[in-house]
């Protein structure tokens, strides 16, 4: 997974970015003044608008392309911070984009954590293990907000990943669905080149 996963940033093969960030992001976050946790955040613009709601954010990413992407497509000075997992640290802002394998994270009391492109990218295999860490980086009562895809397997596979409401309760079953929608235009082109016709996206909270 972590060499492939290099591979595609370094071949631009990236279908899965969203250049002007998640709708639903914008649509049902609700929490300010927290210390966001952004797992295998890639480039994404979405922890820009989570900053500027009034959060602390952190990012945790694998490829040092991405996390240097982040800063320079946005034009942020940004110093690296040497450690464990290097630190990407923005210089007049308040976000920070760890680099490495995110099972490599030690920190903790996050209280807020948004996963769109994180949970879906790990094989099942891989997943409950994702989210013992998820839980033990999180403080108790953080909040959490996440987005998961739906579709036929049959038809198309992933990255990313179709993840069922069954699979999805028994990591979470604290968190309700508050939107689920066919979102097929906005997904991947190579799961529109296999023949699928619907992917839900659904919004968890």
């Amino acid at each position: 997974m972590s060499e492939d996963w290099c591979e595609r940033w370094l071949q631009g093969r990236i279908g899965w970015h969203e250049p002007s960030g998640n709708a639903s992001l914008r649509k049902y976050w609700q929490a300010s003044g927290k210390r966001v946790l952004v797992p295998l955040c890639g480039k994404s613009v979405d922890m820009l608008w989570l900053e500027a709601e009034g959060n602390d954010v952190t990012g945790v990413e694998l490829s040092a392309i991405a996390a240097s992407a982040f800063f320079e497509e946005n034009a942020i000075p940004y110093t690296i911070r040497e450690g464990d997992l290097p630190a990407y640290v923005a210089d007049t802002r308040r976000i920070t984009i760890y680099c490495g394998d995110f099972f490599d994270l030690g920190e903790r009391g996050f209280d807020a954590c948004y996963d769109r492109g994180a949970l879906v990218t790990l094989s099942r295999d891989v997943r409950p293990a994702y989210v013992e860490h998820i839980k033990y980086l999180l403080t108790p009562d953080a909040y959490k907000l996440i987005v998961t895809v739906e579709y036929d397997d049959e038809i198309a596979t992933g990255p990313p990943f179709s993840i069922s409401e069954d699979e999805f309760f028994a990591y979470w079953p604290e968190l309700e669905q508050v939107d689920h929608y066919d979102d097929i235009d906005n997904g991947p082109p190579k799961f529109r080149d296999a023949g699928l016709s619907e992917m839900f996206e659904s919004v968890w909270r």
